[in-house]
């Protein structure tokens, strides 16, 4: 009963469709009066085949709304349908027998065998990072495939990638024309038998035997080296730099109380941290430039390209500095970390995926648009308790924003407030309870010094680095606002 009904219904609506070119839309519209079609091709599209209903279109007369398509147009639209329809029945046809063609030569492919040579030296399995003093000498490597590129039936290149480096490798006639030739894809995992050889260029290992396993298509596993090597650059920079361990579960904010995430610690309200910086304070009087590598949580209600949860949070403290030493000393982080990538071994692999990268970091940063700028002293109001305010004028603090191109702000630091009676004041102004912050308060009190601090955010970084549209394409596992998995 139901479907006879349903039938009768689509007897009846395809018996009149409704054109308006002014009113209608082919990608929402469904033909009827309420939401008719666009255009009078798009209806014929709908109907699927001849005879055709009315089609009904805008009317030219006063006081009319519709009117039956004309006989000459209905021609021309039918003409239009007639030529759509056989592109259409052409593209399936090819892919088809493409289709067909690619089983055909995968059912071929299956008959071609591999085996180890005997006849050739048992290989020596390596990373490839040991390959160096193996050249001429026949090895094993496993990896995954990074990057393929076919050219004809009888030879393909691979970028190997094992974590440890990356090899271009090259397979010749039958090793293309196997069945785990022909379904290698990148993210594949496989063992490469092959003679090491030199080149120009990097190396490159001649194979003779290749074995496949199942390819990782999600984003989770493809795995880059370039963040570990940007914190591999960071802690060479902070050289003669004492790295802490700062805790995540805290009592006292930084940044404001709307962007915290609150929990239940054992019957307290706690929160996870949005910033180490107050920690780090308190370490310099014993150990001088502290920093630390560590996740910071902000629950900013933000659906941008450029904000995360969750992020890798680079912050240093540093004692007896001025505001001047503090802007030269964001200068240098960002060009020195940017010059020690570009001369690592993941510098090919920079190149590879953004080839717009300067050869060499600038030196000196330029404050004008589309270029690296350094925003500085920021109004007192809208800036946080502990900034110290600059002495030539008040309503303003001692605070600076590094900003990069298509990114915005990947470094925020600032002169921090040394002055008990004036960080309190800061408390004050801001409504924050002094009380839970009392290690941070008595630390103005006994021997304090003045000091500044700046936090980096890596995956922001990351994002300026290898010109990237979205700060989630370079995150392992993004956390933003309704997503917390896998």
């Amino acid at each position: 009963m139901t479907d006879t009904v349903a039938k009768d219904t689509q007897n009846i609506s395809l018996q009149e469709l409704y054109v308006s070119d002014k009113q209608g839309s082919d990608q929402d519209g469904d033909g009827t009066e309420q939401n008719p079609f666009k255009t009078p091709l798009k209806a014929l599209i709908f109907a699927g085949k001849e005879p055709f209903p009315t089609i009904y279109v805008d009317s030219q007369k006063e006081g009319e709304r519709w009117a039956v398509i004309s006989k000459t147009q209905m021609k021309n639209v039918k003409k239009l349908y007639h030529r759509e329809q056989t592109k259409t029945d052409t593209k399936d046809q090819k892919e088809a027998e493409d289709a067909e063609r690619r089983e055909k030569n995968l059912e071929e492919a299956k008959n071609i065998t591999i085996e180890n040579d005997t006849s050739l030296p048992e290989p020596k399995t390596v990373k490839i990072y040991q390959l160096e003093p193996l050249r001429e000498q026949r090895v094993k490597v496993f990896g995954w495939v990074h990057r393929l590129r076919r050219q004809g039936k009888n030879l393909l290149f691979i970028v190997l990638r094992d974590g440890t480096g990356f090899l271009q490798c090259v397979l010749t006639d039958k090793l293309c024309q196997c069945y785990n030739g022909l379904v290698l894809s990148t993210e594949s995992t496989v063992a490469l038998y092959g003679t090491v050889k030199p080149v120009p260029e990097g190396k490159q290992v001649s194979t003779d035997l290749i074995e496949t396993d199942t390819e990782i298509q999600s984003v989770y596993m493809q795995l880059q080296n370039i963040p570990f090597c940007i914190i591999h650059c960071l802690k060479c920079t902070f050289l003669c730099v004492v790295q802490i361990t700062p805790p995540t579960l805290v009592q006292t904010q930084v940044e404001g109380g709307s962007t915290l995430f609150k929990l239940d610690y054992f019957g307290e309200q706690a929160y996870l941290t949005q910033s180490s910086q107050l920690y780090l304070e308190t370490c310099i009087p014993a150990l001088g430039d502290t920093f630390c590598i560590a996740q910071s949580y902000r629950a900013e209600q933000s659906r941008t390209r450029r904000h995360l949860s969750e992020y890798t949070h680079i912050e240093a403290e540093c004692p007896f500095m001025s505001y001047e030493d503090l802007l030269n000393r964001l200068e240098d982080l960002v060009c020195d970390v940017v010059d020690r990538v570009l001369k690592s071994p993941a510098a090919a692999l920079l190149y590879d995926i953004n080839p717009d990268i300067p050869e060499a970091p600038e030196r000196l940063m330029t404050d004008s648009i589309n270029e690296t700028i350094l925003l500085c002293r920021f109004p007192a109001e809208i800036k946080s308790f502990y900034m110290q305010r600059c002495q030539e004028d008040r309503r303003l603090t001692e605070s600076v924003d590094v900003l990069m191109p298509n990114v915005g702000e990947i470094v925020g630091g600032s002169m921090r407030i040394w002055d008990a009676d004036e960080l309190l004041e800061g408390y004050k102004r801001e409504g924050i309870d002094p009380t839970p912050y009392y290690w941070y308060t008595d630390q103005r009190k006994f021997g304090s010094c003045p000091h500044g601090g700046y936090g980096l955010g890596l995956e922001r970084f990351l994002t300026w680095l290898l010109n990237r549209h979205h700060i989630r394409d370079v995150c392992l596992y993004p956390r933003f606002i309704q997503r917390c998995r896998p």
